[in-house]
């Protein structure tokens, strides 16, 4: 900041404050006038970006307790003699110097280099310029829900700043891994900036029975063989917990994935299937008769390979 800058403004009335104000003040009062003030609550309003640099500037200044005691120095010397200028002609050094009984120039030099020189730009204690006001840190934590309550989506409840309560709505359909975000429900800035963000990561573990396929909900069912070659009504069971009715055609392969309209996943106005994969179950245990019935089913088929295609196909 110029010299002339330090002269001519009042910090203290700028900010509204007395000049004896304590530091814990003098930064309730900034963060109120900041919030007042702030650009990104004022988007019309030139006139307001341009107090909040102002109070910004005076509150980089008496926030900071050597800048404080400078500044206050240098506007008791204005007050008790003419203005500081940067020109040589009058109100220069001579007039400020002059307001302190006539001191010799050798003592005046010895008396205050140091503090224009730290004022003005020599030295490190000077203005360091306009400090945008920092956001408050973010909460970050991190929920496991079960797939069904991923799926239907669920209220959680977490702790936030001063242990204060905070509960929100994790969405229908939340996958893996993914961020809810929580604007403003962080901790406060500690100058007047915006308050930090609540993140919280959502896991969702591997469900024993259902996969998910992005919108879409997997899972396989097994079917006997004569279900699969004559054809059947299979009960499939829901993420919802209740049975959906699933026809199987005859002659169905192992493998084959029948779709359930609209039993998947919600994401917005979206909404998924089920697949129901089914996997033929081979009888691991067969009575001397059973056996015998098979192998007089097997006689009266058709002779075919089922490998006939794939063996072509592999160029065997």
């Amino acid at each position: 900041m110029a010299s002339q800058d330090w002269l001519e403004k009042d910090f203290y009335q700028i900010l509204g404050v007395s000049k004896d104000a304590s530091e814990s003040d003098i930064k309730k009062t900034y963060r109120s006038l900041a919030r007042k003030f702030h650009p990104d609550s004022n988007p019309d309003n030139p006139g307001a970006e341009a107090k909040f640099k102002e109070i910004s500037e005076a509150y980089s200044v008496l926030s900071d307790a050597t800048q404080r005691a400078e500044y206050d120095q240098i506007r008791a010397m204005q007050a008790g003699g003419p203005r500081f200028t940067s020109g040589g002609g009058q109100g220069g050094f001579d007039d400020i110097f002059g307001g302190f009984g006539g001191m010799p120039r050798s003592a005046q030099n010895a008396d205050f280099g140091d503090l224009f020189s730290g004022l003005f730009g020599g030295g490190q204690g000077g203005f360091q310029g306009y400090r945008e006001p920092t956001k408050g840190r973010d909460i970050v934590s991190r929920v496991t829900l079960e797939l069904p309550t991923a799926v239907k989506g669920t209220e959680v409840s977490l702790e936030g700043p001063g242990g204060k309560k905070i509960t929100t709505r994790i969405p229908a359909g939340v996958k893996d891994g993914q961020k809810v975000r929580l604007r403003g429900k962080g901790h406060p800035s500690p100058d007047g900036g915006k308050p930090g963000d609540v993140i919280i990561t959502v896991g969702v573990p591997k469900h024993q029975i259902f996969g998910r396929d992005g919108d879409n909900l997997r899972i396989e069912v097994p079917v006997t063989f004569g279900e699969a070659a004559l054809g059947a009504t299979i009960e499939v069971p829901t993420i919802e917990g209740d049975i959906v009715k699933v026809k199987v055609p005859p002659g169905t392969p192992s493998g084959k994935v029948l779709r359930v309209k609209g039993r998947g996943v919600r994401s917005g106005a979206a909404m998924g299937d089920l697949l129901v994969e089914l996997q033929v179950a081979v009888p691991a245990h067969l009575s001397g008769a059973s056996k015998g019935h098979l192998e007089k089913l097997m006689a009266s088929l058709p002779k075919e390979n089922p490998r006939d295609d794939l063996l072509k196909r592999a160029g065997v």
